[in-house]
């Protein structure tokens, strides 16, 4: 009896040990599955971080591809400006982003875009990006690629006000633009980009700006408007009977390099504003490319009809009038609307140009205020027709354009209106206007004590 009691105990120990095999073995078994979802969730994670790491990417080479435009701009307003200014405009467009980087990073980058609590105008956070430390954060990123944006609305204004233009008045004005005209406006139209949960009074009224028709180049060119308003005409640039002469650039393939380098940049500016590297980019490089280049097509014809030959600097200004005014809707139109928002740009600009000039009798040297004021205006309104899911000629009514013509008008008083009190301002205090002699001298001589082209100094007004 005790040996068999002995075995009973032994089995039973056995069948114990064989429970806890068993069960070990199922949790064994359960392993692979929990192995499995790991594996799915570090390649989710992965997937994750690589995407971001490119949007970033993406961003960064938008943001570089519009800061070379900046030598576009230059090099349009030389070309169409004469010899003996060219320095100035060269200095004008190299300190207006130098000076304006600092003013948006220190200030108006936190209007437009930091944290707006119970102040629904402007933002209240982010001054110089205080409290963001971390060097792979987003906000850094953004901060660039707005950074050329607030760069590119101020130097839109230096074509308009070009050849008669104090430096030290130019610099000025220059900072209160990206410091608080552009990222004001902006915060209104786009302060709810960086933080979903911001408010934006004209985003959260349905207006839609993709990439800036109107929040950067039209702000910058009714600013054009008020300045060279304020300025007056260039010496010789109308008669005594106020008829107009023209005043020739003195390098036109400079012009049109600068043409080719803003339309090359053009493809950072719209496809860009994705911030996310995806197919999009694409799409919105083509509604970009067939706007400007039906543009530049239309205002040739335009301008041959005219003046009976194929005028290169009207054919110059309508392809960027095509770009300028395609920015606005380039993620939401066909390529068709593209075509015709363009084509109609390029009649637009041509006969703005000639009706401010010969009309209004306001002297623009560069045609700033029709290319990127009107042409501007007119691509975001073009949204309310055009777009496929919210425009008139899609069947959807007149409620998107009500809004659009909002945001136009909104931005035509703030901008225009900031301008002329800043303007008037510096007019009556430091003076925005050079004296006669410097301006028939050459501001190069007069304001920076040298020439653009060496031995070629100019003493008269041509």
């Amino acid at each position: 009896m005790r040996r068999a009691g002995k075995w009973k105990m032994v089995l039973l120990i056995m069948v114990c040990l064989g429970g806890l095999a068993t069960s070990a073995f199922a949790e064994d078994a359960a392993a692979p599955p929990n192995v499995s979802a790991l594996i799915e969730k570090a390649v989710a994670d992965a997937s994750g971080d690589l995407q971001n790491n490119m949007n970033v990417l993406w961003t960064c080479i938008a943001a570089f591809l519009v800061f070379f435009m900046q030598a576009g701009f230059a090099m349009v307003e030389t070309g169409f400006t004469r010899a003996k200014n060219a320095v100035n405009i060269l200095m004008k467009n190299m300190m207006d982003f130098s000076v304006g980087t600092v003013a948006f990073f220190l200030v108006g980058f936190a209007l437009m875009f930091g944290n707006k609590g119970s102040n629904p105008l402007f933002g209240g956070e982010l001054f110089g990006l205080f409290g963001v430390e971390d060097g792979s954060a987003w906000e850094w990123t953004f901060l660039i690629f707005q950074t050329v944006f607030a760069a590119t609305a101020a130097t839109i204004v230096s074509g308009a006000m070009a050849e008669r233009t104090k430096f030290t008045g130019y610099l000025v004005y220059s900072i209160f633009i990206t410091l608080l005209i552009y990222p004001i406006f902006g915060s209104w139209a786009w302060g709810n980009l960086l933080n979903t949960d911001n408010p934006a009074w004209l985003a959260d009224a349905g207006f839609l700006d993709f990439a800036g028709s109107t929040v950067v180049h039209s702000v910058g060119g009714w600013l054009a408007l008020a300045g060279a308003i304020v300025l007056g005409p260039r010496i010789g640039k109308y008669t005594p009977a106020g008829k107009p002469k023209a005043i020739m650039g003195h390098n036109i393939p400079l012009a049109a390099l600068g043409v080719f380098i803003l339309w090359l940049g053009w493809f950072g500016f719209n496809p860009g504003s994705t911030t996310a590297a995806n197919g999009s980019i694409g799409f919105i490089a083509v509604t970009t490319n067939i706007s400007a280049a039906a543009a530049a097509i239309v205002a040739m014809f335009t301008a041959w009809a005219l003046f009976k030959k194929a005028e290169a600097s009207m054919t110059l200004n309508g392809a960027l009038a095509g770009l300028v005014a395609i920015t606005a809707g380039c993620d939401g139109v066909s390529p068709m609307g593209a075509l015709a928002i363009g084509a109609v740009a390029g009649v637009l600009v041509v006969f703005a140009v000639l009706f401010i000039d010969r009309i209004l009798k306001i002297d623009d040297p560069v045609g700033a205020v029709s290319v990127h004021g009107v042409c501007g205006a007119w691509g975001t309104l073009a949204v309310g027709l055009f777009n496929t899911e919210k425009g008139f000629f899609y069947g959807h009514g007149f409620e998107q354009l009500g809004v659009q013509a909002l945001g136009v008008g909104t931005a035509f008083v703030w901008a225009f209106g900031a301008g002329m009190i800043l303007f008037l301002i510096i007019k009556k205090t430091m003076g925005l206007r050079v004296s006669k002699a410097e301006e028939l001298r050459g501001l190069d001589v007069g304001e920076h004590g040298m020439e653009a082209y060496s031995g070629f100094q100019i003493f008269s007004n041509q």
